[in-house]
């Protein structure tokens, strides 16, 4: 069973210390997944560090699902990488990096996964899904994150 590969890249104005705050707090995460999905964390306080567990309830086709993460490296400001314990995919990997720019922090996500029944059901359901929740996030980061107004010459 082959594992599949999500990339993703989004130029955000702002510094590499603002950006990565944002995902530093595990809370954020529900700001940057669809409603759809009615994502929902239920670890009740999370330190974002390696070896740090998160708890997740999402409904997925209307099906509800519970996740448990492990992030597996914690690499502040440059990288994190978190890995699904408990889902629905039979491999989770989703590493984050982020990159200083002139113009501010290059986001990358590289995810790998490998769904179940992956030759049923990758081309039409999990691919399409996931490309639709990284649109939304992408977008939503975009709102989030605006270009800062140059200032006025006087």
């Amino acid at each position: 069973m082959p594992v599949r590969t999500l990339e993703t890249e989004q130029l955000l104005p702002r510094p590499i210390d603002e950006v990565f705050a944002f995902f530093a707090d595990a809370g954020n995460l529900e700001r940057i997944t669809p409603a759809f999905l009615r994502f929902r964390i239920l670890t009740p306080s999370v330190e974002m560090r390696e070896g740090a567990l998160i708890e997740y309830s999402i409904r997925l086709r209307g099906v509800p699902i519970r996740w448990r993460t492990r992030i597996t490296r914690w690499d502040p400001p440059h990288c994190f990488v978190d890995e699904q314990i408990r889902g629905p995919y039979r491999l989770w990997r989703h590493t984050h990096r982020f990159e200083p720019s002139d113009d501010g922090t290059l986001c990358r996500d590289l995810v790998e996964y490998r769904p179940p029944f992956d030759w049923l059901v990758h081309a039409w359901l999990v691919r399409p899904d996931l490309e639709r929740i990284f649109a939304f996030r992408a977008e939503t980061m975009t709102a989030l994150f605006p270009a800062r107004a140059a200032p006025a010459l006087v």
